[in-house]
């Protein structure tokens, strides 16, 4: 079967110089209309020229301009996609004008899931080049609501109907469970109305009921997510209580046990898929079906570096063959 499916998206990608938006579109509306949104994780591949961007779209002078591309293909991937994680936001906190430029290229139905910036999900900034001067420090606003409200929450308040969700992403810590329950319980009580909030954690540690229960009591998602050191999608799903909103939040960013850099370089520039995963895409059908059955409104994130090609995973999980 997964043979099949593979033989017959080459033959459309050869054949087809949109092969996978015409394929991809109709299947994805007839979620939408049920409320599951499926998408990727950011849009800004080059690889996904003549699958989901058509390249003339994209000329200058006869030649194919990276800047032009950056700049407008949020618009033909919106023709398509009805959903997308601005992962971008996790490092900035960005302006009001920045917002307006990214809302007036989607219709109005569109919805992005974005990331909360790592100013308030990170306790200690990593010994990493980017941080600069603050690498290894300890991090003055780690779960400041004051500031999320302030310098995220009231730019993004004119489009806060697109937006699915705002996701607090905590990498692996070394903090023991009962001491970052204890410091979350107060953050996410102050949390403002009207946005879906949503929590991913690193910790396999972590995935307790006290957690659980703690995010039921506030209608905050536990993002379903396929990483490095977690356990796997339908562990997770498994968890008894683990849908602890009236929404569905999933992103499916690597195959457990993979470093992220080990998959930038197996599978860069993400033009096809390199390592199909079949555990991942049951369980990605098996939460389409929770969707359905349960009538939960439900985001669902697809990483190119799952499998290499984030546009292709998404033909296997919706092809009902």
């Amino acid at each position: 079967m997964v043979g099949e499916c593979q033989q017959s998206l080459f033959e459309i990608q050869q054949e087809d110089e949109a092969s996978l938006a015409p394929l991809l579109r109709p299947r994805l509306n007839q979620l939408a209309a049920h409320n599951i949104l499926i998408g990727g994780s950011s849009w800004k591949y080059e690889g996904w020229l003549k699958q989901i961007y058509s390249p003339s779209r994209y000329q200058n002078r006869g030649r194919f301009s990276k800047k032009l591309f950056e700049e407008t293909c949020l618009r033909e991937y919106a023709q398509t996609f009805p959903t997308v994680c601005g992962d971008f936001a996790f490092y900035q906190f960005p302006s009001e004008a920045f917002w307006q430029r990214l809302f007036t290229q989607v219709p109005a139905t569109f919805q992005f899931a974005f990331k909360v910036p790592e100013q308030i999900t990170c306790r200690a900034f990593p010994q990493i080049p980017r941080y600069g001067a603050q690498a290894g420090l300890t991090n003055h606003t780690f779960l400041d609501a004051l500031l999320l409200q302030d310098a995220f929450l009231r730019p993004l308040e004119p489009y806060r109907d697109q937006t699915a969700a705002l996701i607090f992403e905590f990498g692996y810590s070394p903090m023991p469970a009962e001491d970052f329950l204890e410091l979350l319980a107060p953050f996410l009580a102050r949390l403002p109305n009207g946005f879906r909030y949503a929590v991913e954690i690193r910790n396999p540690d972590y995935l307790i009921p006290q957690y659980f229960a703690l995010l039921s009591d506030h209608n905050v998602a536990h993002v379903y997510n396929s990483w490095t050191r977690m356990p796997s999608l339908q562990e997770q799903i498994a968890i008894p209580d683990s849908r602890t909103a009236d929404f569905l939040v999933t992103r499916a960013l690597l195959r457990p046990g993979r470093p992220y850099k080990e998959a930038v370089r197996a599978f860069s520039p993400y033009s096809e898929i390199r390592d199909p995963n079949p555990e991942v895409r049951a369980a990605l059908r098996e939460i389409v079906e929770i969707s359905r059955t349960e009538r939960r409104t439900s985001f669902l994130y697809v990483n190119n570096r799952l499998e290499g090609n984030s546009p292709g995973t998404i033909v296997h999980i919706t092809d009902d063959d």
